[in-house]
C-alpha cells in the first residue's frame, strides 16, 4: 500500500538525497550537495515556491519514503489559472514499477481537478529518457509543440556554452 503525504521541512535531507540521486541517474550530473540542500529547504518553509508531495511504503515492517514529486507554479493568462509543473520525480529503485509514480501522479492530478485555479499539468524530462517518456504518455501526458531554452546561471550547461546576442 502507497499513500502520499505532504513534504514538511523535516523532510529536508531524504528529499535532498532523492534530488542528487536523480540528476546523477538521469544527466550524469554531481550537483552541490549544500546548494541542494539549501535550495530544498528554502522551498520547504515557503509554499509559495512549490510543494513536494511524499509516497511512503512499507519495508520490512517500516514506513519508507519510497519516492517524491514537486509542484511548482506557472501562471498563465491566456487560461486565467496556473500550471503544475512536476519536477524531481525520483522512486527508489526497489520500489521502482510497483506504482509509486503512478500514485504521485493521480494524487496532484485528482488535486489539480478540484481547484478552479489551476488549468493543467506539465513537466518537462531529459531527451533522451525513454523510460519517463513511456511512463508519462502511458498516463495521459501528451508532447506540446513547445521546445524548452535556457539560460543556466548555476549548474550550466553540458556541451559548451556559447555567447548570445539579441
Amino acid at each position: 500500500m502507497i499513500t502520499i503525504r505532504v513534504a514538511n521541512p523535516s523532510d529536508t535531507a531524504i528529499v535532498a538525497d532523492f534530488n542528487l540521486r536523480m540528476a546523477w541517474e538521469t544527466e550524469e550530473r554531481r550537483l552541490d550537495a549544500a546548494r541542494v540542500q539549501a535550495g530544498v529547504a528554502a522551498l520547504l518553509s515557503d509554499s509559495a515556491k512549490g510543494t513536494y508531495f511524499l509516497a511512503e511504503a512499507e519495508k520490512d515492517g517500516a514506513v519508507v519514503v519510497a519516492g517524491q514529486l514537486l509542484i511548482t507554479y506557472e501562471w498563465s493568462d491566456w487560461r486565467n489559472g496556473n500550471f503544475w509543473w512536476i519536477q524531481s520525480v525520483y522512486v527508489i529503485e526497489e520500489f521502482r514499477g510497483r506504482g509509486v509514480f503512478r500514485a504521485l501522479f493521480d494524487h496532484i492530478h485528482t488535486l489539480a481537478k478540484a481547484r478552479k485555479d489551476v488549468c493543467g499539468l506539465r513537466l518537462y524530462m531529459d531527451a533522451h529518457n525513454d523510460t519517463a517518456r513511456r511512463t508519462y504518455e502511458h498516463l495521459g501526458l501528451g508532447r506540446t509543440n513547445y521546445e524548452m531554452f535556457e539560460i543556466d546561471f548555476v549548474i550550466g550547461h553540458s556541451k559548451s556554452e556559447t555567447s548570445v546576442t539579441i
